[in-house]
């Protein structure tokens, strides 16, 4: 069975994975004890992140190393920074060779966890086995998109959604159609 490259990631309900600033504290509003919306289950199916300079940056500012994902390997797409620390390496190199080369390992899926030009430039070359996007009932008006414009337009399937009623949070499962050919190709 072949590796999948799944986005699996949050926005909020007017489709925005940050604010302006970087900052993330609207997520905090559908925290529940005992609760985290199916993401130790996901974590089991994984076992390479691709992350954006950005976000990794965020993650380290948390101090918290859980959120390093110590038992995973780590890719940070970076055009300044070079070189490894620890299970984390950064690359400056094409995304999409990076995702056929980890495609052709063996090994569980690929999850990718923003940010927003890591979303797009995954996108831009088809590269997204599957999307799965929990919606945060809340609107900021303004931020960092998940979805920027000008990505080439893709039929999604969905495959199921998640309620988690007591904090209004939805999640959407969708596999991503195979890259049609352009009408030039035809």
């Amino acid at each position: 069975m072949s590796r999948k490259v799944v986005l699996y990631i949050a926005m909020s309900l007017d489709g925005y994975i940050a604010k302006e600033d970087d900052t993330l504290d609207f997520l905090s509003l559908v925290e529940r004890p005992g609760e985290d919306f199916g993401y130790a289950d996901f974590q089991q199916t994984v076992d390479t992140l691709i992350w954006g300079r950005r976000t990794y940056d965020k993650v380290l500012s948390f101090g918290e190393t859980q959120y390093l994902h110590r038992d995973k390997k780590v890719y940070v797409l970076s055009r300044q920074k070079t070189g490894q620390e620890g299970h984390v390496e950064f690359y400056g190199g094409n995304l999409k060779e990076l995702i056929t080369t980890l495609k052709q390992q063996p090994g569980k899926d690929i999850y990718c966890d923003g940010g927003g030009e890591v979303v797009a430039a995954l996108l831009q070359e088809h590269l997204l086995d599957r999307v799965i996007v929990s919606i945060i009932p809340h609107l900021l008006g303004s931020g960092i998109r998940l979805f920027k414009d000008g990505r080439p337009e893709q039929y999604l399937s969905l495959k199921k959604t998640l309620t988690f009623p007591s904090s209004g949070l939805v999640q959407l499962w969708y596999d991503c159609a195979p890259a049609l050919a352009s009408k030039e190709q035809a």
